[in-house]
């Protein structure tokens, strides 16, 4: 059987959801009616869930989690289980090019470190915006009818419904981090004061 401390860190741990998801609902400027005509939960379940008056259950947290956009463990907030360590799983692509996904949240930007090795030239086009952040090498794009040459530390950024290509220059291996955000997702500068 659990132990007292155990059980006491749970319900810790399931208390915080509430609050949680109150603030995540007014960050986003929600109506408790709003979100549940987006999640299918109802008002009052809503409500009890926020104030803690009702136990999250995974039937709920699953929709809430899809419609705020966030991982169902930023919900959770779940207690740190010993390796803090962060295990990325490189995949090989064709020809030499290595994509690694540094983060995995469905539905909001997504971030990859490229190595990007000589491929033929095609452009494509989709739904959404990339930002490309060169680290080594030379990156070579093309977007429409223009043609530019990024060295490291320069950055591009553009709509992914514009035909596009991107890949090393002069045939060279070059290393990016990439950016993709759904349709409307676009990135905000700031910079330091004057």
């Amino acid at each position: 059987m659990d132990s007292d401390a155990e059980r006491a860190e749970l319900a810790r741990t399931l208390d915080a959801i509430g609050p949680r998801l109150r603030a995540l609902r007014r960050e986003r400027g929600l109506t408790l009616e709003a979100l549940s005509e987006a999640t299918g939960i109802s008002v009052s379940t809503l409500s009890r869930l926020e104030s803690g008056k009702r136990r999250p259950t995974l039937e709920l947290l699953l929709p809430l989690a899809r419609t705020h956009r966030v991982a169902l463990d930023q919900l959770v907030a779940a207690p740190v289980t010993g390796d803090a360590r962060v295990h990325l799983t490189p995949r090989r692509r064709d020809r030499g090019s290595v994509l690694v996904p540094l983060t995995q949240y469905p539905g909001r930007v997504q971030v990859f470190k490229q190595v990007l090795a000589y491929r033929e030239p095609k452009r494509v086009t989709h739904a959404g915006y990339e930002w490309l952040y060169v680290l080594a090498g030379e990156l070579h794009l093309v977007i429409g009818e223009r043609s530019l040459t990024l060295r490291p530390g320069e950055v591009a950024e553009f709509d992914t419904g514009e035909p596009h290509w991107f890949g090393p220059a002069e045939g060279e291996v070059v290393e990016i981090l990439h950016l993709f955000g759904p349709h409307g997702d676009q990135a905000v500068v700031r910079t330091g004061t004057a």
